[in-house]
């Protein structure tokens, strides 16, 4: 219970800390904070969870990344579904908290930091381009996580290199899906939003979790070649 506790507080964290920058201090008057703003919180929100909690859960914080860890031999099965229940459940929590407090000065939550393509991309990316973008974002992501959390790499640093590749990835992929990388993140979002960010929703299901499980797959290569 203490893992599935942490995967739920730190995923909570992660939703409200970078949706929440995208939904209230991105364009705020005259001090807005921006696409790197944005970008930098949900680096950040993942750096601090990572050693606040990440010795408890391993800081998933992301269903494809536990999907994408299971993949790659370095999470057990049993452990998988409780960990996205977890994840999903401080998402939706988060999601709840801010819209609560988006709503708090009699303004509509408008598209409340939700995932899209087509008209619903920042940029007016197409679905291809969507699909793309996502599924090459998480394999690069998990192929980070997996390669920093090694037992082979300098211990102590993972967090930082796992915090700024979201943050890199953030900055590269805004303009095209808001980004996901993370189901949890999505779902938590189009839940409130209704309508279009749950049709579109799928999309940001399925590329998360095959780009995490291509990445499981590639880095047991080199974990093979390793062990030869």
């Amino acid at each position: 219970m203490k893992k599935f506790l942490a995967e739920f507080i730190g995923t909570f964290w992660l939703v409200l800390g970078g949706c929440g920058s995208a939904v209230l201090a991105a364009a705020f008057p005259e001090l807005g904070i921006g696409l790197l703003g944005v970008s930098l919180a949900f680096g950040l929100t993942v750096l601090t969870i990572a050693y606040a909690l990440g010795h408890i859960s391993g800081a998933h914080l992301n269903p494809a990344v536990s999907v994408g860890l299971w993949a790659g031999g370095r999470f057990s099965t049993r452990e998988l579904a409780p960990y996205i229940v977890a994840q999903v459940l401080g998402g939706l929590l988060a999601a709840v908290v801010l819209y609560v407090i988006a709503t708090g000065n009699g303004s509509d939550i408008g598209g409340f930091a939700a995932n899209g393509y087509g008209e619903h991309s920042p940029g007016g990316y197409s679905v291809q381009a969507a699909l793309l973008t996502e599924i090459v974002m998480t394999f690069m992501f998990l192929i980070v996580i997996l390669g920093a959390t090694d037992q082979r790499a300098p211990a102590g640093f993972a967090g930082i290199a796992i915090g700024l590749a979201l943050t890199l990835i953030h900055l590269i992929s805004i303009p095209v899906t808001n980004t996901s990388v993370n189901p949890a993140r999505s779902i938590s979002q189009a839940v409130f939003v209704g309508d279009w960010a749950l049709e579109q929703l799928w999309l940001f299901i399925l590329a998360p979790v095959a780009g995490a499980i291509l990445a499981g797959l590639v880095y047991r290569i080199f974990q093979k070649e390793s062990n030869s």
